[in-house]
């Protein structure tokens, strides 16, 4: 698979995330370093830590052969990193120590990340044997549990190459990063676990500087290990360690007496090698894991009335891993001792996914995406509750709170974690609901310390409700929904509601034409398609839940939605696209608003009147804006039918495509954030054609290029038969991270790991024409051309293969009960069966209904044709 396997520069920018849901994670980069140590409750791009590393040597009879670290040779630049403040190391100083390219290793390598599996291949002709390093962290959909495991998972492959067998050792070595009193370095056993523990002196298990770290191997062959290396000063700990290794034979132990261990070093390194012989032309792999433990976390960046005890100290509350495991020895033997089911069932979901008929790019993108929730971007609060910043800074979260106009674009939880998202519903509607039925639409931590008191989001809010329907089918539990239906319901009348500052829809008409904050950061005022959209398809989808529960508001509902859509279609297309209806020049506007509660500060006049120009800020009017028929394709995904019409949605996609894609960005002029530059391709979020005006200052953020956005697009010009257009875009965004440019596994925007980018997880919805409605028991398919694809849903996933005429729906976890499925041209199916039982059925439409539901259990396969 080229797509997926780098070389030469296109390593260069690769770090692999290793690590479980809301845990932190490690970086292996494209050349086996490990970098990008995220595992202390905080993101830390670039970090390292201490010396650690694999290393590798060959022996024969008394003799060592040959010695490496498992590295590939360490891309520049070559003077040094810019470290402010650095003295005697930085810039000027060369590559840092801790990288070890000044230590043996080897002469190439390749890259092969196909996630959440990675290997590197080592390439040296003069090395006796053939070194692999393989790499993961368990990724099962629906089982959350295994997929939070804080550790990473290696395998060491040797392949003996020579004429004769050979001993080969392969030795892990890891730096106790904690520097709080003393480090404490420890070896033990634990029945065929060998491992070394890793933890600070004099700090209490509830204190927030608290953690552990612990590697190790399951009974692997002749075991030996250093809790220390040696201590001295200048380079004396790499070059004693290094004096050891290339020495025949076992590593010998080094320890300190405690009373040694006063917090004087920072570099406290310990090692664990495993010596195997292996025959000739014969291979074998080693497996190490290394877990670790940082069990309190806190909030220390918002520092807000309930963060903090009386006494001044962090209130903490514990990672949703620390309830699981009692300490990373815990989680290490865990995962050693259940490797092979969950290296297994990771492998069938790589397996089925990668296995999925979509285009590379497509594939590319939804594969690259779903790291995301293995990175420092997510956490699990203590009851297992989802939490998600937006991204992440260097060294910070960016922009806190499970953000709710965000996450409306992240596709991939939902299907793939369930519950998880559910989770994020229940946190809203618990913590985030107003009294008057605003939304909060960052959540604060520690849950239950105060809501924020910024305004309502019309795309967050609006949003929240069609994700709500959306959970409702994938879960298929009318009990659920009820209990979450008062605050739905809440949410829903605020927007005509008198308490509503904003006066949304003040006069009840189906349009809104408020102050509309969204998630461009500032407020539209005027009806514009893209947040009208939302409106719609929340009042569609509340209109469908009221009637199920037995609301009779459902009729009001019903008609605002038909009010709104009938208004909207007429009034606000152009013949070409959607647009915003605004007088721009009618400063009124703004006085109406006026109150000093601005995303910038002051009063709503000084934040969006401009009176150079005698016009408002920040709006689109005649622009051509990439969002503007996005709750038309949330609509597509989630089941709700039509929102705007379908010819005029077809024009506005077409146009977008015109006008926001460029091919090349190099004439494109953006003062905002460079996403895309030079000759890259990118998807602007506004433009204006050349006969329509541009207000002097424009919609936020309008010439930048955001993945989340450009895949929502991408994806929904797909849905609507525009598949090479849609694939244009999705192309331009995976060549922008090609490692050479870009780091493949951490697409960008306000920071690392955005999660936005999740959107392209509905790649593989639209290929696939993947529906469901479990509250009828019913899922469907309608793939754009015959192959097989990956699907998921609540209790299981598995595969769907269509050919010809013959459809193919196998379970590959869990179990899926059903009662009709909808597929192509059911009307001439005659045969179905599980296995080798015959199941009937009638036929309706394009609907197979099931006499009696079936269960579809995993290992089974349910055959229509």
């Amino acid at each position: 698979m080229p797509k997926f396997t780098f070389k030469g520069p296109y390593r260069n920018q690769i770090s692999f995330p290793l690590g479980g849901i809301g845990t932190g994670c490690l970086g292996l980069s494209g050349t086996g370093r490990f970098i990008d140590w995220e595992i202390f409750n905080r993101p830390a791009k670039g970090s390292l830590n201490g010396f650690s590393h694999f290393a590798v040597k060959a022996e024969d009879e008394n003799t060592v052969l040959d010695a490496r670290v498992m590295h590939g040779d360490l891309p520049p630049p070559y003077t040094g990193n810019v470290l402010p403040g650095a003295k005697f190391h930085g810039y000027g100083f060369g590559p840092e120590r801790y990288l070890l390219s000044g230590v043996p290793h080897f002469k190439d390598c390749t890259f092969t990340g196909t996630y959440p599996f990675a290997r590197v291949d080592f390439i040296d002709p003069t090395f006796p044997g053939q070194v692999t390093l393989h790499a993961f962290n368990p990724f099962i959909p629906l089982n959350d549990r295994d997929s939070s495991i804080p550790a990473a998972f290696f395998e060491a492959e040797i392949a003996n190459t020579q004429d004769r067998a050979l001993d080969y050792t392969v030795c892990l070595s890891v730096a106790n990063p904690y520097t709080e009193g003393g480090k404490r370095n420890h070896f033990y056993t634990d029945g065929d676990i060998s491992a070394v523990s890793l933890s600070p002196i004099g700090l209490d298990r509830d204190d927030p500087r608290y953690g552990d770290m612990t590697f190790g191997v399951l009974g692997e062959g002749d075991v030996s290990w250093q809790e220390y290396w040696y201590r001295g000063a200048w380079f004396d700990n790499i070059g004693v360690f290094w004096r050891d290794f290339i020495k025949f034979g076992r590593l010998k132990n080094r320890t300190y007496p405690p009373e040694a261990l006063a917090g004087k070093v920072n570099e406290d390194v310990a090692s664990l090698a495993v010596r195997v012989r292996i025959k000739a032309g014969e291979s074998r792999r080693i497996r190490f894991i290394l877990s670790w433990n940082q069990p309190n976390n806190y909030n220390d960046w918002n520092d807000h009335m309930g963060t903090r005890k009386p006494d001044g100290s962090f209130i903490t509350w514990k990672n949703y891993y620390a309830t699981l495991f009692r300490d990373s020895a815990d989680s290490a033997a865990y995962g050693l001792r259940g490797w092979d089911r969950l290296e297994a069932e990771s492998r069938t979901f790589c397996d089925a996914l990668f296995g999925s008929n979509l285009p590379e790019a497509a594939l590319d993108a939804v594969t690259a995406n779903i790291s995301l929730l293995k990175s420092p971007t997510v956490w699990r609060l203590e009851d297992g509750t989802f939490y998600g910043w937006e991204g992440v800074m260097t060294d910070q979260g960016s922009c806190e709170g499970s953000c709710t106009h965000v996450w409306n674009y992240a596709y991939a939880l939902p299907f793939l974690f369930p519950a998880l998202e559910r989770s994020m519903r229940e946190a809203d509607y618990k913590y985030n609901l107003r009294d008057d039925g605003g939304m909060s639409f960052r959540i604060q931590l520690p849950l239950g310390s105060g809501r924020s008191s910024f305004r309502a989001c019309v795309d967050g809010q609006m949003g929240g409700i069609i994700k709500t329907y959306r959970e409702w089918k994938i879960l298929g539990d009318t009990e659920w929904l009820r209990r979450l239906w008062p605050a739905v319901k809440k949410n829903l009348e605020f927007v005509w509601s008198e308490k509503n500052r904003d006066r949304w829809d003040a006069d009840k008409s189906g349009v809104i034409r408020g102050r509309q904050h969204h998630t461009l950061d500032m407020e539209l005022f005027g009806a514009n398609s893209w947040l009208q959209g939302f409106y719609l398809g929340a009042l569609k989808a509340a209109a469908e839940m009221a009637e199920v529960l037995g609301d009779k508001d459902a009729v009001v509902y019903r008609e605002l939605f038909v009010k709104g859509k009938t208004w909207s279609d007429k009034n606000l297309f152009n013949g070409e696209y959607y647009i915003q209806q605004l007088d721009l020049r009618d400063r009124s506007v703004i006085e109406s608003f006026e109150d000093h509660d601005t995303l910038l500060g002051g009063s709503a006049l000084e934040a969006y009147w401009n009176d150079e120009a005698g016009e408002i800020k920040y709006q689109i009017i005649e622009g051509c804006e990439i969002d503007q028929v996005i709750a038309q394709w949330h609509a597509n995904l989630c089941g709700l039918g039509e929102i705007f019409d379908n010819g005029q949605v077809k024009k506005a996609l077409k146009s977008i495509y015109r006008y926001n894609y460029k091919p090349s960005l190099r004439r494109h002029f953006n003062p905002c954030r460079i996403y895309g530059l030079n000759d890259e391709s990118g998807t602007v979020i506004c433009e204006w054609p050349p006969d329509k005006y541009k207000p002097v200052i424009p919609l936020p953020y309008a010439e930048e290029c955001m993945h989340g956005y450009e895949y929502q697009a991408a994806i929904h010009l797909i849905q609507e038969g525009m598949e090479k257009e849609g694939l244009d875009i999705v192309k331009g965004i995976r060549d922008r991270y090609n490692g050479e440019n870009r780091n493949p596994w951490n697409e960008i925007e306000c920071g690392s790991n955005y999660a936005r980018s999740m959107a392209a997880y509905a790649l593989l919805l639209a290929y696939s024409g993947f529906s469901f409605d479990m509250t009828k028991g019913e899922i469907g398919f309608a793939p754009i051309r015959d192959g097989r694809y990956f699907w998921s849903l609540d209790k299981a996933w598995g595969i769907f293969e269509q050919r010809e005429k013959t459809y193919t729906l196998r379970v590959l976890y869990g179990e899926q009960w059903l009662r009709q499925i909808r597929l192509p041209l059911a009307g001439s199916l005659t045969r179905a069966q599980i296995d080798d039982e015959q199941v009937l059925f009638g036929l309706e439409r394009n609907c197979v209904m099931f006499e009696k539901p079936v269960s579809v259990k995993k290992g089974q396969c349910l055959v229509i044709s």
